[in-house]
């Protein structure tokens, strides 16, 4: 499906505030594993192998959904983030009828 710039705009928008949420998800999870530590539930050494998994694993997520971003992979992005629930339904409001229901159909939400 080709995007008109518009779509393509609103796309690009929707991309950010799905990757600023996995960003701040991501901070979320590595602060638990340092509050754990703080409170002297895990030895240093365990929980650096933890942080470095966690950090890595998560690197290697957002490295495969957002690196070379093209427009003709926009659409399968946004479904990916609506399934993983970064972004709502709502969030695709800014786009016309028939690239909602293709994000929708990507997402397998329709």
């Amino acid at each position: 499906m080709e995007l008109s710039k518009k779509d393509k705009k609103a796309a690009r928008e929707i991309i950010e505030k799905g990757l600023q949420q996995e960003f701040g998800n991501g901070l979320t999870e590595f602060l638990a594993i340092l509050n754990k530590w703080k409170e002297n539930e895990t030895d240093n050494r365990e929980t650096y192998h933890h942080i470095y998994k966690s950090i890595s694993s998560f690197d290697k997520h957002i490295a495969r959904r957002y690196d070379g971003i093209t427009g003709s992979k926009y659409l399968f992005i946004i479904a990916g983030q609506l399934n993983e629930k970064v972004i709502s339904e709502n969030d695709l409001e800014l786009f016309s009828d028939d690239v909602k229901n293709a994000v929708k159909l990507i997402a397998g939400l329709d």
